[in-house]
């Protein structure tokens, strides 16, 4: 792949690894290759994301770096800014802080700039927690929705269940969501409560890690299944009715 300067510089996106393994277990050697000729970086945070650089990158200059945040605290007039290297010809990355940029991650605002600049965009191979989560579940990839977090209250999120499942029966549609860590545990109490016996539950955890699991019962069959602690690891549930 040609990292050199062109006219324009590109816009490279770089995927992460979903926990703390080594790089290059999940990641290719393009990565590698794209991080070390690359100097000017949008990230969510700058530590990790210095951490993750001289990981896969041990002799690259850490002061050669330029990095900006891009985080739910960043305005959206500080973004076009940061695609200003581009325009001086130079390449430009943004580094997820966990799987693919763009994806349930606000790289995306970056890319919606970028195509407006007429900017090329380039989207490196890594991992992706929901379709690696999807791939292992068995339910339908033909057709699936994204449906990021649920409401935090009881009845609401009662009633964003019972929508998904319907949703999944009326369709025939995979429906994926997530949950804050710490709040696993009691969304999938809720999950076996509400949904029906017959719909089907997959909940994948730990992509990728030597902890992980990943596991498709229907309701009825999780009711009798000795569930491992989900508390504070990284999932993803995916319910098809």
């Amino acid at each position: 792949m040609d990292y050199s300067n062109t006219q324009t510089g590109k816009l490279y996106l770089i995927p992460t690894t979903l926990g703390d393994n080594e790089p290059l277990e999940v990641l290719p050697i393009s990565i590698k290759q794209a991080i070390e000729q690359i100097d000017h970086y949008i990230v969510e945070n700058e530590k990790s994301a210095r951490h993750f650089i001289k990981k896969i990158s041990p002799r690259k200059s850490q002061p050669s770096l330029n990095i900006s945040i891009l985080n739910k605290y960043t305005e959206a007039e500080e973004i076009p800014d940061m695609l200003q290297p581009c325009i001086q010809g130079k390449n430009v990355a943004v580094l997820s802080e966990a799987g693919c940029p763009g994806i349930a991650d606000p790289g995306a605002d970056v890319v919606r700039i970028a195509h407006d600049k007429n900017i090329q965009v380039v989207p490196l191979v890594g991992p992706s927690s929901i379709v690696l989560a999807l791939m292992a579940s068995g339910m339908n990839g033909q057709s699936f929705a994204f449906n990021g977090y649920l409401p935090i209250d009881g009845p609401e999120r009662k009633g964003a269940i019972k929508r998904l499942e319907k949703t999944s029966r009326d369709q025939n549609q995979s429906q994926l969501f997530i949950e804050t860590p710490y709040r696993n545990d009691k969304l999938f109490t809720e999950l076996i409560k509400t949904l029906n016996p017959t719909t089907r539950l997959c909940v994948a955890c730990d992509i990728t890690l030597p902890s992980e699991y990943i596991l498709t019962k229907t309701i009825a069959d999780w009711k009798r299944t000795k569930v491992e602690s989900l508390h504070k690891r990284p999932a993803i549930f995916i319910l098809q009715a």
